[in-house]
């Protein structure tokens, strides 16, 4: 500011150059004063004001300048489940299960009203799921709300929830696949959630480490997930924030009011059932967008299902897509995370720091307290 000021002050005496010296001196003495009284006044201007203002996008939207990390679960918490998304067939099954399991890990859980209706394939109309997750928000008692399962509808009520009584009593966000909006906001925020593994695979036996990693995560804050060594893989390693989830949910967040700043951070994607050119398309518009120039490192969860139309084969496999479209960059990429659809989906710290190493013989993913 003040450079500009003594540029304002030489600009004005080249002007007045061509006045009467009488009037020169004066008007140079009365710009000289009142420049020195705007430079103090703006000197007064708190720092954190401009601060502000920078965390600010253009459409007045916070970023997530520091990071809020909920209190870890202890026995006697309550916790929540609710259904954002779609209404499941094996309710009475699932919610019998859910129960013993987080019974067993001492905790009191409550079932939203939205598990249980259905409407279409929703879970309950958009009202209702939207006001049982916001009940759900605001209630401070509880410690962790986890989704009763995936499929879609989370973006049909994010932009209408409030968070300031979140925010005034932060609590554990659980889920994957179409909670992976919910995850956007919760980063937007700067308050750490789970991408792990939700009710309507608890009666499944095969979720079994799945289930003790989500466990791990809400009572300790530790979560490390290993892969298998890949001759795909871009070795290195990185510590940095941790986002993402199912691919298809940040293509299209971008361009939303839940649009994921990737920058420096370790992307983590994951799909199901997409057709190969729909996986292309994806990995494209993500590069389009900026979304990948500037990662710190990116991981490929389970890629589940992925096929060519048939009759058309696109003619590059899951691996040669990505690799394609990560070619120019640096930073390390793994692939074969058990992240996902499928079992094992290990959880992790969304929008925690986390450290990606990547060797020829090893590959990890570890997040501490």
């Amino acid at each position: 500011m003040v450079p500009l000021i003594t540029l304002f002050i030489k600009l004005k005496i080249v002007t007045f150059d061509c006045l009467n010296s009488k009037f020169r001196v004066t008007m140079k003495s009365h710009l000289l004063a009142t420049c020195w009284i705007l430079a103090g006044l703006f000197s007064f201007i708190p720092l954190k004001l401009f601060s502000a203002v920078k965390d600010l996008n253009h459409s007045g939207r916070r970023r997530n300048t520091s990071t809020i990390i909920p209190s870890l679960l202890r026995p006697g918490d309550t916790i929540a489940v609710v259904a954002p998304a779609w209404w499941d067939l094996n309710h009475d099954h699932i919610v019998s299960e859910t129960k013993k399991i987080f019974s067993s890990w001492g905790l009191k859980v409550i079932f939203g009203k939205s598990v249980g209706p259905k409407f279409g394939q929703f879970a309950g109309e958009d009202n209702l799921r939207l006001a049982d997750l916001q009940s759900m928000l605001d209630n401070s008692t509880i410690k962790a709300i986890i989704a009763y399962r995936g499929g879609y509808g989370v973006a049909r009520i994010i932009d209408s929830l409030n968070f300031d009584k979140f925010l005034q009593h932060p609590k554990w966000i659980v889920g994957f696949s179409d909670i992976t909006t919910m995850h956007l906001k919760m980063h937007q925020l700067g308050v750490v959630s789970i991408h792990g593994e939700m009710p309507k695979h608890f009666p499944d036996s095969s979720y079994e480490s799945s289930i003790n990693s989500l466990r791990l995560v809400l009572f300790e804050g530790i979560a490390q997930i290993s892969a298998k060594p890949s001759v795909h893989n871009r070795l290195g390693e990185v510590i940095a924030p941790v986002v993402g989830g199912n691919l298809v949910l940040i293509c299209s967040n971008i361009g939303t009011d839940t649009d994921l700043d990737t920058k420096g951070k370790i992307l983590v994607i994951e799909e199901v059932g997409e057709q190969l050119y729909a996986l292309d398309r994806m990995m494209n518009q993500l590069k389009r967008a900026g979304k990948l120039q500037d990662l710190a490192g990116l991981v490929i969860g389970d890629m589940i299902d992925m096929r060519d139309i048939t009759g058309m084969p696109f003619g590059k496999t899951v691996q040669a897509i990505i690799q394609e479209h990560v070619a120019e960059y640096g930073y390390p990429v793994a692939f074969n995370f058990p992240i996902g659809h499928q079992s094992p989906n290990i959880a992790f710290l969304h929008g925690a720091v986390g450290k990606l190493l990547v060797t020829e013989k090893s590959v990890s993913l570890y997040f501490s307290k």
